[in-house]
C-alpha cells in the first residue's frame, strides 16, 4: 500500500516480532547464527518475494491452474542457492518456469551476495581494512568465505563513481581552498613513494568540499599543482579568494597564472614545524614564544619589528630559520591584513590536516599498492566515508558562518557576487 505525503510507511508490528524472539528463546533457539531466528526470517521473506515475483511474470497464483494455452509457460519447481546476508549465508529456494524467462529481481541470477555485504566490505575497506582482514572479519562474524579476490571485485564497484566524482563540475566561486598531498607506496616496478594530491575547498554556505585526488609521478612540485588547478578551474571555478598551502616554492605563481587575484596564504602550522626542524629540542618552547608576537601581530608593520627582535635573539644560533622565514614572508604576511575571523580560518591547513588523517590510517594498514589505481581508489573510498553522521559538516559549517561574513567584506563582494 502506498503512503501520502504527511504519511508514515508501514512498519512491523513491533508485538509480532516480540512474539517470535519469546517463542525462539523458549525453543532455545538463537537469534543470530546461521540457523537462528534471524536467519530463517531472511530465508522466509526472501522466498515470499521471489513468489511474489514469479506470481507477476506468470500471471497466475501458485497451484493455480495456467488460464492461457495448455503449452504455456508455467512453473517448473525450485532449485536452491546459498546468498550471503547481513544474517550470514541463507540457502534459498529460487522458483523457475518451463521456459526459463523468468528473471528474479530480489535474488539474481548468478548472485551471490545481498548489497548489505557489498556495503560492509566498502565500508570496512574506507576504515583502512585490508582485504585479508575483511575476508577474516566476515568469516568470524558472518560464517562466510568470501576470499580475497571477490572483494577487490566489490570494491572495484567504486571506480566508476570515482571517475563521475572526480569530473564533476564545482562551484563558480570558493573563499577557501587549502592543498596539500600525501605519500603513498606504490609497486612499480620497485616500490617507491607516489604522491597523492588533495583539494579541499570551503563553499560560499560554509560546507566542505572536496574537490578531487590527483596522483602525482614524482615528488610535490608546483608543476604539477598548475595542472590540478588549471583541471578545477575548467570544471567551472572562476575565482578562489585564499588558497591556503605548506610554502611550497613556486606554488604561488602557478596559482596566479589560473586566478590571477588569489592570495595565497602560508600555513603557519608548517612554517612552525618546519623551524622546529632547524633548532634543538630544549629550545623548542623559547623558540615558539619568541615567534608567537609574530605571527599574532596586528599589523605588518608590527609583524616586521617582532622578526627582527627575533632575528637579533635566535638569529646567530639558527640562521635557518631566519631564512625559513625570511623567504615565507611574502607568502606569510597577507593573512595579517584581515580580522581575526578570518585570522583563525586560514592561517593553518588543519581543515585539510583532519582529511589527511583518515587517508594515512587507510593507506597505513595496507603497506603498498600494486598501482596508482589501487591507491587512489583507497584513497576514495576513505574520503568518501568522511562524517557518517553529519555532525562534523554541521560544526564546520558553523564555525565558518561568521568568517563568510567578514570574507565578503574584505574582498568587494566577489563572494555574494556568485551566490545562488
Amino acid at each position: 500500500m502506498s503512503t501520502t505525503a504527511g504519511e508514515k510507511p508501514p512498519v512491523v508490528d513491533k508485538a509480532l516480532v516480540a512474539q517470535l524472539v519469546g517463542e525462539a528463546q523458549r525453543q532455545g533457539l538463537s537469534v543470530e547464527c546461521e540457523d537462528g531466528l534471524l536467519g530463517q526470517l531472511t530465508k522466509l521473506v526472501l522466498e515470499s518475494a521471489l513468489e511474489g515475483e514469479i506470481t507477476a511474470h506468470l500471471g497466475y497464483d501458485k497451484h493455480e491452474r495456467n488460464q492461457g494455452v495448455d503449452e504455456g509457460n508455467a512453473r517448473n519447481g525450485t532449485r536452491s542457492k546459498t546468498v550471503l546476508t547481513k544474517a550470514g549465508p541463507v540457502e534459498v529456494d529460487v522458483p523457475r518456469d518451463r521456459a526459463g524467462s523468468f528473471e528474479p529481481v530480489v535474488v539474481r541470477k548468478r548472485q551471490r551476495r545481498l548489497g548489505s555485504i557489498e556495503d560492509i566490505v566498502l565500508s570496512l575497506s574506507a576504515r583502512g581494512m585490508t582485504h585479508g582482514d575483511i575476508s577474516a572479519h566476515l568469516g568470524d562474524v558472518y560464517g562466510s568465505e568470501v576470499s580475497k579476490t571477490t572483494i577487490s571485485t566489490i570494491t572495484d564497484k567504486v571506480l566508476d563513481g570515482m571517475a563521475e566524482w572526480q569530473n564533476r563540475p564545482l562551484d563558480p566561486v570558493y573563499p577557501v581552498v587549502f592543498v596539500d598531498c600525501i605519500n603513498v607506496k606504490v609497486r612499480d616496478g620497485q616500490v617507491a613513494n607516489r604522491p597523492i594530491y588533495i583539494a579541499l575547498a570551503v563553499t560560499v554556505d560554509g560546507n566542505r568540499d572536496i574537490l578531487g585526488l590527483w596522483a602525482g609521478d614524482g615528488g610535490e612540485g608546483a608543476k604539477y599543482w598548475l595542472q590540478v588547478l588549471t583541471e578545477i578551474k575548467n570544471r567551472g571555478v572562476e575565482d578562489v579568494l585564499m588558497l591556503v598551502c605548506d610554502g611550497l616554492k613556486g606554488l604561488p605563481d602557478a596559482v596566479n597564472t589560473v586566478w590571477s587575484d588569489t592570495i595565497v596564504q602560508t600555513c603557519i602550522v608548517h612554517l612552525m614545524r618546519n623551524s622546529f626542524r632547524y633548532s634543538a629540542r630544549q629550545d623548542w618552547d623559547a623558540i615558539s614564544r619568541a615567534l608567537k608576537p609574530v605571527y599574532q601581530a596586528a599589523t605588518v608593520d608590527e609583524a616586521e619589528e617582532r622578526f627582527l627582535e627575533f632575528q637579533e635573539e635566535w638569529g646567530q644560533k639558527y640562521p635557518a630559520i631566519v631564512r625559513l622565514w625570511s623567504n615565507s614572508w611574502a607568502e606569510f604576511v597577507p593573512f595579517l591584513q584581515f580580522d581575526r575571523e578570518i585570522r583563525r580560518i586560514v592561517c593553518t591547513t588543519n581543515a585539510i590536516e583532519s582529511v589527511n588523517a583518515r587517508i594515512r590510517k587507510a593507506v597505513r594498514a595496507r603497506g603498498h599498492f600494486p598501482n596508482e589505481q589501487a591507491a587512489l581508489k583507497c584513497v576514495y573510498l576513505a574520503v568518501m566515508a568522511l562524517d557518517p553522521t553529519g555532525k562534523g559538516r554541521a560544526r564546520w559549517t558553523q564555525r565558518w558562518k561568521q568568517a563568510l561574513n567578514a570574507f565578503d567584506i574584505a574582498f568587494d563582494g566577489r563572494l555574494s557576487a556568485h551566490r545562488t
